[in-house]
């Protein structure tokens, strides 16, 4: 066991290393989550191979568990260097420092269990597991106006590198986590962007922006960009 955690709804968890022997599990709770979406494009299920690929030593998996049932689960990725579509090049991370390069992988959880911060929860465990001797990058995608993936990202320190085609044609942020970098304070230059305007994201992107934060304008939801 990693630890023990005390929920908002005052019931106790115990957060634990997941393993092969945890698959069966895994997969019906991908599953039951799967089942209650409303859109199939915000959530990039794993199949069964690229859970064994993580659990078999190729990255990190934990879960948290409610009275012995699996509740939610996130997991961390080591990518393959040739793989294509590598998100490091995405990011802007030279070749050289490929293998440096995590990836902030699937989580889910349990709709019973919703309301928790139970996504955050975990990723805050899982990055302070990153082995910093060896990963200096933690990159992830997340699809615009999927919102709670996006705070969830930011509320971890990742911010937003690129807006880009993923995944054959899958628009998708591309969001990285400087390890070795401490949280910016000091002001910066900044603007706000609204997220439908994908073009013009695309340009304060490549002109050296970041997207650091979202929130919601008159109705429509607008990212925060920043340049130092």
């Amino acid at each position: 066991m990693i630890q023990q955690l005390l929920l908002k709804n005052g019931k106790e968890i115990k957060v634990v290393q997941l393993a092969v022997k945890h698959l069966d599990e895994i997969l019906t709770l991908q599953q039951k989550v799967i089942d209650t979406l409303t859109s199939g494009a915000f959530l990039q299920p794993l199949t069964q191979e690229e859970f064994l690929y993580i659990l078999q030593g190729k990255g990190m998996m934990i879960g948290a568990y409610y009275e012995g049932q699996l509740v939610a689960f996130r997991a961390m990725l080591e990518p393959d260097i040739d793989e294509e579509g590598h998100l490091g090049i995405d990011a802007g991370v030279s070749m050289n420092e490929l293998s440096t390069v995590i990836y902030s992988e699937i989580s889910n959880v349990d709709p019973d269990f919703r309301g928790n911060n139970l996504q955050v929860l975990l990723g805050t465990i899982l990055m302070q597991s990153v082995n910093q001797q060896q990963f200096r990058y933690v990159c992830t995608t997340v699809a615009p106006f999927n919102i709670a993936s996006l705070k969830d990202k930011f509320a971890h320190g990742m911010e937003i590198v690129a807006l880009k085609v993923k995944y054959d044609d899958l628009l998708r942020y591309i969001l990285m986590k400087d390890l070795t970098q401490p949280l910016q304070t000091e002001a910066s230059t900044s603007c706000e962007i609204i997220m439908e305007d994908t073009e013009l994201q695309q340009r304060y992107l490549q002109d050296g922006w970041r997207g650091t934060a979202i929130s919601q304008v008159d109705d429509q939801w607008v990212v925060h960009f920043e340049k130092a």
